[in-house]
């Protein structure tokens, strides 16, 4: 791989790889080495069932187990190391992008998977929205840094013409795939290589000019760029693994990210409030009590508390309260956000709770936050989702949202391609 040098870094440069994939003799089944993305895994009980999947789960590599994180990045490349020399993992013999289509039901995604050169958001081509937390970034840099891989693939979304990439992956598809699998979430997923010299050169003049938001994997968009400051110019550590998706054809779902407090319960948390918020109690189900919260969300900031067995609407905060807490120096946009508010006003001013791992978890899942909180007598703050214009508008501005506001999807599952730094 050659960078291209900053007077040509004007868009997306994305450029085939040699993906490392599992050879299928060698596993049980592919969709039983696969798993969601390292930080949507519900930990512990989600770890402890891949990793009983199958003893190739690629859980092994993105969430390696031991006692200290040195140790457990260690464990992750002698791993990777092992399943290479038994043959469990493979190279492709040629570099390719790979088409990856996802589906369930009315769900249907495609884009292009490929080893995506690295900017900073100074440059305008690569959009963060959401802040990040340093402890994670320095985890996954360790990680990454120690396997010498990129284990899972980001995802990027940009707004794409008819032709170009789209008229490589709609022709792609007719073909016969490397692989097909169905995970047990009921999606199923095909993946073919883009090899051809044509296809090759469409994709890149189509992606000369685009612009891409981060839609999942910020942390690790972090962490290629610190790693790519260790490494002198050029080399391999100037790309990233990544998913690209045109949202023009393929629109994605955005969801929230539940908070879970783990030291404060429900009732402390609904004391602290005093007369800053309205405070209802919702009966009936999860399911209608987010419909209550989706009701309420229409008219302002709004928030779903859970955990002692009752939902409680937390909503209509105080003008003056807003007015006090949240940052005065960013746009409307930004200070209007749920997060925002969430964090500024509710963790940081009236719960005084640190964002820590000790104090404050983030889930994707909705019922596995409430069972968590009920199970540690803590408080799920569920919340309502942001909708993507809000996030792409914020991002062009160059504001970036609190960390874990935003959840796109359907996400990419890990496991079906990886990038070695050592092949490229």
């Amino acid at each position: 791989m050659n960078s291209r040098g900053p007077a040509a870094n004007d868009g997306l440069h994305l450029v085939p790889f040699r993906g490392l994939r599992y050879v299928p003799e060698r596993v049980g089944s592919l969709a039983a080495v696969t798993s969601p993305p390292y930080d949507v895994v519900v930990r512990p009980d989600g770890l402890h069932h891949l990793e009983s999947a199958d003893p190739h789960n690629i859980v092994r590599l993105i969430l390696p187990q031991a006692v200290t994180a040195g140790t457990r990045h260690r464990k992750a490349a002698v791993t990777l190391d092992r399943w290479l020399a038994d043959g469990v993992l493979a190279p492709d013999p040629e570099p390719a992008l790979y088409v990856y289509e996802q589906s369930s039901g009315d769900i249907l995604q495609r884009g292009i998977i490929g080893a995506l050169e690295l900017s900073t958001p100074a440059e305008g081509i690569v959009l963060p929205h959401e802040d990040v937390m340093p402890h994670v970034v320095e985890d996954r840099a360790a990680l990454m840094r120690t396997t010498a891989a990129n284990l899972e693939p980001l995802l990027l979304t940009y707004r794409g013409g008819a032709d170009g990439p789209a008229d490589v992956i709609e022709r792609t598809v007719r073909r016969d795939p490397l692989l097909a699998t169905t995970t047990e979430d009921g999606f199923s997923h095909r993946l073919w290589a883009v090899t051809d010299p044509a296809d090759l050169a469409a994709v890149s003049a189509g992606l000369a000019e685009q612009q891409a938001l981060i839609a999942d994997g910020h942390h690790r968009w972090a962490t290629y760029l610190r790693l790519r400051e260790e490494h002198a110019q050029p080399s391999p550590w100037n790309y990233g693994l990544v998913l690209l998706i045109d949202t023009a054809r393929y629109p994605l779902r955005v969801r929230a990210i539940h908070r879970l407090l783990n030291r404060l319960p429900v009732a402390d948390a609904l004391a602290a409030l005093g007369d800053g918020f309205r405070v209802r109690r919702v009966e009936g189900t999860l399911t209608e009590a987010m419909e209550t919260l989706a009701s309420a969300a229409r008219e302002g900031n709004a928030f779903l508390l859970a955990g002692d067995g009752t939902f409680h609407i937390v909503d209509r905060p105080s003008p003056e309260l807003l007015a006090r807490t949240v940052p005065a120096d960013r746009p409307e946009a930004w200070r209007t956000l749920d997060a925002t508010v969430l964090h500024a006003t509710l963790l940081d001013h009236l719960w005084h709770l640190p964002d820590d791992p000790e104090d404050i978890s983030y889930i994707h899942d909705t019922e596995a936050a409430v069972e968590q909180a009920e199970r540690r007598r803590g408080t799920a703050v569920l919340m309502h989702p942001v909708r993507e214009e809000v996030v792409r508008d914020l991002a062009r501005q160059g504001v970036t949202m609190p960390r874990k506001s935003t959840s796109f999807g359907p996400k990419p599952a890990t496991g079906l391609v990886l990038r070695s730094l050592a092949l490229d």
